[in-house]
């Protein structure tokens, strides 16, 4: 059994065919779990509702950078997101990060909701979700600075050089690879997973984003999966089959509290 650590099943890609039609392919694919994460949390209500449809989703609670500086999102406080975590479900928080390349939200108010969403993970003891984009230095600093060393998680749909993934399983984070793993000019990232523990690996879709080849260009779904994680055994050396078992196994051991 794979799992899909990282969709978004709450998105309107997902609303003709529904969730139901979509966990029911991805579970013929050989995908059993899902955790779909939340982008703003002005629209948790509509995640949790996904997650609480089925045994097989859990979800998240965060502030995606992009929206750092929204209405909705600007004000959040540490205490309103150790809030949402009491709710079983919730299993982790994020996605949270910085994103330098589109710089849709002022980099100060980015630090700032970050910086807060790495307090509430401390507080709660749940995995942050962590996005970057082209602002390593000042996202390993405030893993170090906000998280005083008892911060965890993992950096999602990792696309980053080997210093980021030396330098985030250094702080106890896990890495995931999205599709972007088997893009044809995606060679260095090949490499960087190749020297990431087997045991610090998970597999995601990011979807409805990013469909790994041979479906790119596609909508992505999780049943997706399964071609990202095809493509990561064969870097590792191993079968799909100890790919599946070990990322597995990485996961419940990363949201830990998915197994309650």
């Amino acid at each position: 059994m794979l799992v899909d650590s990282h969709c978004h099943l709450d998105y309107p890609d997902f609303e003709e065919e529904g969730v139901a039609e979509i966990v029911t392919r991805a579970q013929s694919a050989g995908v059993g779990h899902f955790l779909t994460i939340c982008t703003e949390i002005s629209k948790f209500p509509q995640v949790l509702k996904i997650a609480e449809s089925s045994p097989l989703i859990h979800c998240t609670v965060g502030t995606h950078p992009h929206h750092a500086a929204d209405a909705g999102e600007v004000n959040v406080t540490k205490e309103e997101l150790i809030a949402f975590t009491q709710h079983p479900k919730v299993v982790g928080i994020g996605e949270t990060g910085l994103d330098y390349y589109y710089d849709h939200s002022p980099r100060e108010e980015q630090q700032r909701i970050f910086s807060t969403h790495i307090e509430a993970a401390c507080e709660t003891a749940l995995p942050l979700v962590i996005h970057t984009r082209d602002a390593d230095d000042d996202t390993l600093r405030l893993m170090r600075d906000a998280g005083q060393g008892k911060a965890a998680g993992v950096m999602h749909c990792f696309s980053g050089g080997p210093r980021l993934a030396e330098e985030s399983l250094a702080l106890g984070f896990y890495i995931s690879f999205s599709g972007i793993l088997t893009f044809k000019k995606a060679e260095e990232l090949r490499e960087v997973a190749k020297m990431v523990p087997m045991d610090k690996v998970l597999v995601e879709t990011d979807s409805p984003y990013l469909a790994p080849v041979p479906n790119r260009g596609k909508r992505n779904e999780p049943s997706y999966v399964v071609h990202t994680a095809r493509v990561l055994a064969e870097l590792k050396g191993v079968s799909p089959e100890a790919l599946a078992e070990q990322t597995t196994e990485n996961f419940f051991r990363l949201f830990n509290k998915a197994k309650e």
